[in-house]
């Protein structure tokens, strides 16, 4: 549990609060506590173990005590209190088009609605449209909502689960008997949501594994247990299936298990058209078992090359594999900087110097500060009159900086009717513009798109910051056409962001693909607050690579004279 995990248990608490109706600074308290725990510049593990948890802002003794409680046994028990006198099945409707907590508390005190289906009964009868501040047009996106809601439903945000699988591997590599192991099905593709952790292992004392992994969970529920698999319920509320498997099995098992289905079938009928049948425990030809050690020795005798598991998801790689035309996929040592952070001269954590140092300790080469526009009062965004004095900070600082170039930039709002929140006199003097929507997600998809699209339009903007604005598990995206917004993209060689924060991880794999089959270049960015989360790139590239995307695809592969050039040559765009 890191101040992620902490940080989405205060806004739940926040959330049940407010559904409850209870006093809005006790709910104030926990979403400003969340929001701290989250952009925290130390681990509040290491906090907590000095006994300085109260040093974070907005943290006092009672909240203090919570986080502690959280780190000890993974539970809280005010939380479980609330789900007491709450029904947590009503939190489902915040992920819920146009539902918030005070909807949701007037469906659950006016119409004694507690779950879902009843939710959806009620819409299809009308009745939610008689609640005030609620219409037909409402009802009907709540319907639409629900029914994608469904599809995805149990799945957790990709940077949630991490933390707690990467423990878990650490933990099983180190028992007696482990030969290897390996993260499978969606969590070794690299999906933005899983549905929990499956871990496959090779050894020859599967049984001894499996009782040493149970006693890694002694607060754990088991949930299946038989020959040499076992599926638990952790304390965190994250299922986890270990697989345990022999060395000779290993490899065929790994293949199988990271899936995805259609790929695997594709596999087979591969195996099938070459006189060959594959299946989870071998490859045969002719009842005879075929040596295989890895999965690079399966794919060998398949006559295809590696294919990497972030692409298997049927999307044609098994076709491109047979050209011999799979993408040469980006990896993190291509980086050479980031276009999107923050500082404590708004909502970050980190002085511009400490930004700096943390970018040079990953090896980047250039770092863009992008501080909030003052539309965001919430993020004590800069008035122009600050943000040019940052300016001359940042270039001051540059002065003393041999290894690293700090650029000078904003993420400047997209206001309602797609003008910027800055005068363009005052973005002509930055290196770098990113544009992004902060407000009014509720406009139509029209509206959504033609304010998306003037201000990309902007000849000073350089990149289109979070696309489609989604947090994941708390806020679908907005209602945009994005083929629309990426078309744009292509005429003015505006760059399109996948931010890289493990709460957004936006664009999605598919419209990334998309964007660079109509030559729009990308940029991954973590979208830092505090040094740390700098690393969070990590989490962008698993999209990007998704998306199929090569180093060259990327701008922040680049110097920053190559990508000062093709700013430059976009200048025209407006």
């Amino acid at each position: 549990m890191d101040e992620y995990g902490v940080g989405r248990t205060f806004s739940e608490i926040a959330d049940l609060l407010e559904i409850k109706g209870d006093n809005p600074y006790r709910i104030r308290a926990y979403r400003r506590a969340a929001r701290a725990l989250k952009r925290f510049p130390e681990s509040i593990r290491d906090l907590w173990e000095r006994g300085e948890l109260q040093t974070i802002p907005g943290i006092g003794k009672d909240l203090a005590g919570k986080i502690a409680e959280i780190l000890t046994t993974g539970r809280c028990s005010y939380l479980e209190e609330l789900h007491g006198e709450i029904p947590p099945e009503l939190l489902e409707f915040l992920a819920l088009p146009g539902v918030g907590p005070k909807t949701i508390r007037a469906v659950y005190s006016q119409l004694e609605i507690t779950s879902l289906k009843e939710l959806e009964r009620a819409a299809r009868r009308g009745d939610l449209r008689q609640l005030p501040g609620l219409g037909a047009k409402t009802e009907l996106k709540i319907l639409q909502g629900i029914h994608s809601y469904k599809a995805r439903r149990g799945e957790l945000p990709l940077g949630e689960v991490m933390p707690l699988a990467k423990e878990l591997y650490h933990q099983l590599q180190a028992l007696p008997g482990v030969e290897e192991v390996s993260f499978t099905g969606d969590l070794r593709r690299r999906r933005d949501k899983v549905r929990g952790i499956n871990i496959l292992v090779s050894s020859r004392v599967g049984e001894e594994v499996i009782a040493a992994f149970r006693d890694l969970f002694q607060l754990a529920r088991v949930e299946a247990e038989g020959g040499n698999r076992i599926v638990v319920t952790t304390r965190f509320r994250i299922k986890v299936d270990l697989w345990v498997v022999t060395p000779e099995q290993y490899a065929f098992a790994l293949l199988w298990a990271t899936g995805s289905s259609g790929h695997y079938q594709g596999l087979r009928e591969r195996a099938a058209y070459l006189g060959l049948e594959l299946t989870e425990c071998g490859l045969f030809q002719g009842g005879q078992r075929l040596l295989s050690v890895t999965e690079d020795d399966i794919y060998r005798l398949l006559k295809l090359p590696y294919i990497p598991p972030e692409l298997r998801e049927d999307r044609g790689e098994i076709q491109a594999a047979i050209r011999d035309n799979l993408p040469k996929l980006v990896t993190l040592e291509d980086i050479k900087g980031d276009f999107h952070s923050h500082t404590s001269w708004s909502d970050g954590y980190y002085s511009l110097e400490e930004m700096a140092n943390a970018a040079r300790s990953l090896g980047y080469h250039y770092l863009a500060i992008t501080d909030h526009s003052q539309s965001l009062s919430i993020a004590r965004g800069l008035t122009p009159e600050r943000l040019l004095q940052q300016v001359q900070e940042i270039k001051k600082l540059n002065g003393k900086l041999t290894d690293l170039q700090l650029l000078t930039g904003t993420e400047v709002d997209i206001l309602a009717d797609g003008t910027l929140d800055y005068a363009d006199d005052i973005l002509s003097q930055l290196d770098l513009v990113i544009a992004s929507v902060h407000s009014h997600f509720h406009q139509d998809e029209g509206t959504m798109t033609a304010r998306i699209v003037k201000a990309i339009g902007n000849p000073h903007v350089d990149i289109l910051g979070h696309p489609s604005g989604r947090l994941l598990g708390r806020r679908e995206p907005y209602a945009v056409d994005m083929e629309a917004v990426l078309q744009a993209a292509a005429q003015t060689r505006t760059v399109v962001e996948i931010n890289a924060s493990p709460e957004r991880l936006d664009l999605t794999d598919h419209w990334v693909k998309r964007a660079r089959e109509m030559g729009v270049k990308l940029a991954v960015n973590s979208d830092a607050h505090v040094g740390k989360r700098l690393r969070d790139m990590n989490y962008g590239l698993s999209v990007a690579r998704r998306g199929w995307l090569e180093a060259d695809d990327l701008i922040n592969t680049w110097s920053w004279e190559e990508v000062q050039d093709y700013f430059e040559k976009g200048v025209a765009h407006g």
